[in-house]
Parts: structure tokens; C-alpha cells; sequence
């Protein structure tokens, strides 16, 4: 057996692959005596048939079979212990490849077309400006922060007058072109509405102060301007029905209620914190604001990255690749879409390649390291913003353990979790690298940066 490289340019080499027939015999007498032993042949009993039979009915698809496994195992192999830097997979030759008949030969040859990433160097400095963008926490973002979490903990209630936003409950009844309970006409019992979805202004003004018993006149299809949904859902109606439905209709009113938010006390701070861990409202806003900051740092550190992402780029120039070879590799990794998807998506994919490497070097320049305590960490870390979502900031360590350990079941969730942990560790060593214009921003300057 001999496997070789040779450079071609740059960017791009010929992996050649000589096995010879004792290079993969004997595994091959191996699998055929395992077929012998289950081979199911007519005339013969199991284990019983000539191998010269067994040769002739298997022998060319077992020679395949080995020789892959060998030449798969020989070429990675060869690659890892040189520690060659290649960029996809490698590829069959197109042009100098030998034919290869299983028949008839018993040495083969094996030529692959080879990739190579670009040789280039990545400096970074103090020297480096970059700038580093903190989302201002307004006295708004607190407060719309705790109205969240005074929702979560609040609770309807009956009141006798109506007010905006409130939930009517009542008898709905279709009435005739005398205003009279129209007779074999829609009534629904215990009918739901709230008027301030109503779209029309006038209907919706019908409603203000309501009370209970009132009994009022309005007309469903100018209140909700034909919105089909809206007034099937109200009416009971199928949705066909709802165009030739005009009626004025009757709503007695029987029930009016309001949603009250939580009140914010201990029990909301202890429920969203933690038991004790503030005491007074001054407190509890002061740590819903430093909350709000911890979760913007890791926004301000992907836009850190971006810039610095642009900055090093700009610094390493374009760099060479073997076009043709990697855009045959892109066609053969995109096979449904086509020539045209890869000549469209080449350049973007070059780019996304070139940040690809810097960060490379990077990461190994600055002996980022990623742990299996890192990776759960990270998981813990997202279920716990899952939960804050809800309003859920004290979750117990054990709740927070079971759903990462789900989330490390799915291998897409470990590969996304293995990037933040390297894209968070990667940030904090750059911030200490280069020298940050620390600028503060609001909450829409810094989105209008990503329009």
C-alpha cells in the first residue's frame, strides 16, 4: 500500500491511493467465510456451500466492499496524521482516475482532488478599534419588564360597570327591521365579547359603561366590518353565511369582568427572584433592571464579533481558493438545487468560509477550549431564559439540570450550544485584545444597526 500527495498550487493537491492485493485479502476471505456460513443456496446445506460458489456469487461485490472501507480508512487516516488542512471532502480525480474493474484486477489505484485552506496569518492588537455597543435599560423597559410579570400573576374579577379591555358575558339575540327579537332568528346564551376588538368606533362607543342588565342594541357585521372570522366565532355561523348577515342584534348584558394585574408585593418577589432576595419595590426594580442588562451583554457581544468579524477580513484580504473544486464540492452537497443555486450562493459561501478560518485561528490562538461542563452550562443557561420568558427567574437547579440533559440528547442542540459556548469564550478574550470605543446606545439605534 502507498498513499502520496502532491501539490498542485496553493490551494489544492492529488491524494493517490495504491492498494495491492495484499493490502485487503485477507479481510475479504474473512467476510466471504461469514457469508459462506449464512449463505441460503439450493442443493446445499447452511455452511456447506463450496466457496468456490461463494467466490463466484459474492466475490466481486466483497473486493468493492473491502476496498472502499480500506481506501475511506487510508485516506482520512493520511489526512489526520499529516495533519492536512483541507476544506470539505475529498473528491474523486475527474480526469487522471484509472478505470477500476473488480473483475479482473488485483491492484488498484485511487487518485482524489484535494482542497486545501489558504495559508494567511491573523493579528490582532490593542492597536485594533473596535467598537462596543451597551443597550441603555430605560425606566420604560423596567417598567413594561414588571407589568409582565404583574400579568403573570394576575387574575380576572367580576366589576359592574364597563371599561375598555373588559369581557362581556351575555344574551346575544338577532333582531327583526322593528327591533323586536327577531322569531327563528340567532340567540346565543353566555356570549362572549370584548368591544375593544370591535373595529368601528361607533359600535364600540355602544358598550362604554355597560352594566350588568343593560340590555344593547348594535350591529355585529358594521361593528367588526365583515371580518369573517370575528363574527363567525361571535355569531355561530359558518363563515359563508357571514356576508348575507346584516342584522342589528340585542345584548343583554349578564356578566362584565376585568383583568386585574397582580399586586407588586413579597410574594411577586420572592416568586420571581428567589426567596428574600430583595425586599422593597426600589430593590426589586434595581434588579429587573440589572437582569435586563446581563441578557443585552450577550447582543453587545454578537455585534463585538460582527465588527470584529469585518475588521479582520478587511485586514487579511482576500484570500485564494481553488474555485472549481469547492464549488464542485458545494454541487455535490446541494445535488436537489442545482448548478444555478451553487453559482448564486458561491460568493456568500466563500465569505462565510473566510470568517470560518479566521475564527479558527483565533479560537486556537487563544486556547479556547470547550468542556462538557461548558456545553451544559450553555444548555442551563438557555432553558433558564426560556423560563424567564414566562416570567420564571428563580428555577431550581434540578428542573434547569433535566432540560439540558434533554436538550443534550439532540445532536443539533449540542452543535448549536458548542458554537455559543465557543462564540461567548471567543468574546471575552478579543474584548481584552483590542481597544473598545465603549459607546452607549438605545434599544432602536442598536437594531437600526442590523437593518
Amino acid at each position: 500500500m502507498n498513499v502520496s500527495l502532491q501539490n498542485i498550487d496553493k490551494v489544492s493537491a492529488l491524494l493517490t491511493v495504491k492498494l495491492e492485493k495484499a493490502d485487503y485479502q485477507a479481510q475479504v476471505d474473512k467476510s466471504l467465510k461469514n457469508i459462506r456460513q449464512k449463505a441460503q443456496v439450493p442443493g446445499f446445506r447452511p455452511g456447506m456451500v463450496p466457496m468456490s460458489l461463494v467466490k463466484k456469487m459474492y466475490g466481486k461485490s466483497v473486493i468493492a466492499e473491502e476496498v472502499n472501507k480500506i481506501l475511506s480508512e487510508k485516506v482520512y487516516g493520511y489526512i489526520k496524521d499529516n495533519d492536512v488542512n483541507i476544506l470539505g471532502e475529498p473528491m474523486p480525480n475527474e480526469d487522471k482516475q484509472p478505470e477500476i474493474d473488480f473483475d479482473t484486477m488485483e491492484e488498484f489505484e485511487f487518485l482524489f482532488d484535494i482542497a486545501l485552506a489558504p495559508e494567511f496569518t491573523v493579528e490582532i492588537s490593542n492597536k485594533d478599534k473596535v467598537d462596543y455597543y451597551t443597550i441603555e435599560v430605560t425606566d420604560d423597559m423596567v417598567d413594561n419588564q414588571i407589568k409582565s410579570y404583574t400579568q403573570r400573576t394576575g387574575k380576572y374579577e367580576k366589576v359592574d360597570a364597563y371599561a375598555d379591555n373588559d369581557m362581556l358575558k351575555g344574551l346575544l339575540a338577532e333582531l327583526d327591521e322593528n327591533g323586536n327579537t327577531k322569531e327563528g332568528g340567532i340567540q346565543i346564551e353566555g356570549a362572549v365579547m370584548m368591544p375593544s376588538y370591535m373595529k368601528n368606533e361607533e359600535q364600540k362607543a355602544i358598550f362604554a359603561n355597560a352594566k350588568v342588565n343593560d340590555v344593547l342594541v348594535f350591529n355585529p357585521n358594521v361593528a367588526f366590518e365583515g371580518n369573517a372570522a370575528e363574527l363567525s366565532s361571535l355569531l355561530k355561523i359558518g363563515k359563508e353565511a357571514v356576508a348575507d348577515m346584516k342584522s342589528n342584534f340585542s345584548f343583554q348584558v349578564e356578566e362584565i369582568t376585568r383583568f386585574v394585574n397582580g399586586e407588586l408585593n413579597q410574594e411577586l418577589f420572592d416568586q420571581v427572584l428567589g426567596k428574600d432576595v430583595v425586599k422593597s419595590e426600589e430593590e426589586f426594580r434595581a434588579k429587573v433592571k440589572e437582569i435586563i442588562a446581563n441578557q443585552f451583554v450577550a447582543d453587545s457581544d454578537y455585534k463585538f464579533l460582527i465588527d470584529v468579524r469585518n475588521m479582520l477580513v478587511a485586514k487579511v484580504g482576500k484570500l485564494e481558493f481553488p474555485d472549481a473544486l469547492l464549488k464542485r464540492i458545494m454541487l455535490l452537497n446541494n445535488k436537489e438545487k442545482g448548478e444555478e443555486f451553487v453559482n448564486e450562493n458561491y460568493d456568500k459561501s466563500i465569505e462565510e468560509l473566510t470568517w470560518h478560518l479566521i475564527k479558527e485561528k483565533l479560537v486556537k490562538a487563544n486556547d479556547v477550549k470547550v468542556e462538557q461542563e461548558d456545553v451544559i452550562n450553555m444548555a442551563k443557561e438557555a432553558t433558564r431564559a426560556q423560563f424567564a420568558q414566562y416570567g420564571m427567574m428563580s428555577v431550581p437547579d434540578d428542573i434547569l439540570e433535566n432540560y439540558a440533559q434533554e436538550m443534550l440528547k439532540k445532536k443539533e442542540s449540542i452543535d448549536g450550544l458548542v458554537s455559543r459556548v465557543v462564540e461567548t469564550k471567543l468574546a471575552s478574550a478579543l474584548k481584552g485584545q483590542v481597544k473598545l470605543a465603549n459607546k452607549n446606545v438605545s434599544m432602536e439605534e442598536f437594531n437600526k444597526m442590523f437593518e
